[in-house]
């Protein structure tokens, strides 16, 4: 077999068996133990086969290493946009809002997201705030981080992933 040849293939194998890496994690981390089980036994049966054909060669050139490291640098890399397209999920986004503003409460809303308002006080002022709770689907974050800025600059934001939602409204 020719380094090339032998290149080539360790470099694509590796992108495929990293790149089931990510997805079983995202699916064990999702509580879908089975499905991540089951990526993690193909995804370690390929990484097996590879490293023996990249290791029972004669060839020691130092290609194969960065063949077997840029195909593991790449499979990273497409793991994260396969998870960003296909894995699915729900987003707890808490906005604190420079003051209590009732209109921006009411353009968020009107803009079809769900919002729950808390008076909140921070450290370093003596005025209300408001914190608002929004659950949404994660293919919308970018849309409400886009009218949360617009309508309040200075909002602080944070945001987590939800493992599980019941009841209410998620747009």
């Amino acid at each position: 077999m020719t380094l090339l040849w032998l290149c080539i293939k360790i470099f694509f194998i590796r992108i495929l068996d990293v790149s089931l890496g990510t997805v079983r994690m995202i699916m064990t981390v999702k509580g879908r133990k089975v499905i991540g089980s089951t990526i993690g036994f193909i995804e370690i049966l390929i990484w097996f086969l590879v490293v023996k054909e990249a290791l029972s060669t004669d060839n020691t050139s130092i290609w194969i290493a960065i063949a077997y490291s840029g195909g593991f640098a790449t499979g990273t890399f497409i793991g994260g946009l396969i998870s960003e397209r296909f894995v699915q999920g729900n987003l707890s986004v808490q906005a604190v809002l420079q003051e209590q503003s009732d209109e921006i409460v009411d353009a968020i809303r009107a803009a079809g997201f769900a919002v729950s308002v808390v008076e909140v006080m921070g450290r370093d002022t003596e005025h209300k705030k408001y914190m608002l709770l929004i659950e949404i689907n994660k293919k919308q974050f970018n849309q409400l981080r886009a009218l949360i800025k617009k309508l309040d600059p200075k909002a602080f934001i944070t945001v987590k992933e939800t493992q599980y939602v019941l009841n209410g409204f998620i747009k």
